[in-house]
């Protein structure tokens, strides 16, 4: 089973609580404080564009990039007024290659924890390859206290055309929660069922510093008072060196 593949026509609607708007402002407000020109941004693993859309409709220039075609099928296909339409990229994001640099790179909704620590490290690699020296790194993760606390629970999210019911085991040796997710969706009288299996590391705050620091990335600070803190999402901003 592949992960967002069957979700990624329903993922928007599924999620319509998620505070794109509120993450934003987080990402303005540490832009300001920073001082430097914030202009041009990456939205690493953007999944459906909706943080894409919302920093392009502020007046950003946005390159987006993700892995999956079929998330990106779905953010390509949304119409938005913005100044510059944003450029969609298909690539993982430890094969990340752009044209130039940007001035910040972000990637938001646990992202990062979809990938493995050694991984992560190459994606950090590869960020200080394109965000520009003062640039910014800002991210979040959800905690390992909070992925832990999922383990063995069930969830079920139905809507007019879609049942999206998701089974949660924590894996203690591989550090990781992983869910196996199955989706039901309306075919006329029938309904199909189609599933998915998602994995998200448990990324210690400590580890994270370490691997970031090894990238060549310092000025690291954790927020835990961003959009969602309450519910485990942690909030890393790093300077590019």
């Amino acid at each position: 089973m592949s992960c967002y593949d069957a979700l990624a026509p329903w993922y928007d609607s599924l999620t319509g609580d998620v505070p794109y708007s509120a993450i934003a402002d987080l990402y303005e407000e540490e832009f300001k404080a920073d001082g430097g020109e914030f202009r041009l941004l990456l939205d690493l693993c953007c999944g459906t564009g909706s943080m894409t859309w919302e920093l392009a409709r502020r007046g950003y220039e946005m390159i987006a990039a993700d892995r999956s075609v079929e998330m990106l099928m779905q953010a390509q296909a949304k119409q938005e007024e913005c100044r510059v339409r944003p450029l969609f990229l298909c690539q993982a994001a430890e094969e990340l290659d752009l044209y130039g640099t940007v001035d910040a790179a972000v990637c938001c909704l646990d992202g990062f924890n979809y990938i493995p620590l050694d991984t992560l490290g190459k994606v950090f690699g590869r960020l200080r390859l394109f965000v520009r020296p003062g640039g910014l790194l800002l991210f979040d993760v959800r905690t390992p206290e909070f992925l832990r606390s999922l383990d063995g629970q069930v969830f079920v999210d139905e809507r007019e055309d879609v049942l999206c019911l998701w089974r949660a085991d924590f894996d203690a040796d591989a550090g990781a929660l992983v869910y196996g997710m199955d989706l039901f969706t309306r075919r006329g009288r029938l309904w199909e069922r189609r599933g998915e299996e998602h994995v998200e590391y448990a990324h210690a705050p400590e580890a994270l510093q370490t691997a970031l620091e090894a990238a060549g990335f310092g000025g690291i600070r954790l927020r835990r008072d961003g959009p969602q803190g309450d519910a485990g999402r942690l909030y890393i901003i790093a300077e590019r060196r």
